[in-house]
């Protein structure tokens, strides 16, 4: 089992930044990607950002250029920074683990943090 704990989240005016964070802890696998999903009311999860072991990122369009996936692999922690924030950024963010020691995707969840953006 893998445990993911996040923080950061809140409320910020448009234009601000946040930054958060998703520790993990538990049986973590040599190898492993993390990412960011979030999920706005009425929508479905959608990927935001992911990050390899090996610093390879990537980003959905509409987050390109704003915000910033990044990891610190002693700790086995990622963030997310995120600036230049919109309203329809305002979304609960879920925080990804990811390994296939399994021969298959093997997931856990963050619990969520919310993000809200005011115009």
């Amino acid at each position: 089992q893998v445990q993911l704990v996040e923080s950061g989240g809140g409320l910020v005016q448009s234009g601000g930044s946040l930054r958060l964070s998703c520790a993990a802890s538990g049986s973590i696998f040599v190898i492993y990607t993390m990412g960011w999903y979030r999920q706005a009311p009425g929508k479905q999860r959608e990927l935001v950002a992911t990050i390899t072991s090996g610093g390879n990122t990537f980003y959905v369009d509409s987050v390109k250029g704003r915000f910033t996936i990044s990891r610190d692999n002693a700790k086995n922690t990622v963030y997310l920074q995120m600036n230049t924030l919109k309203p329809e950024d305002t979304a609960v963010y879920y925080c990804n683990y990811r390994d296939y020691r399994l021969g298959y995707a093997n997931d856990y969840w963050g619990q969520g943090t919310q993000v809200t953006v005011s115009s």
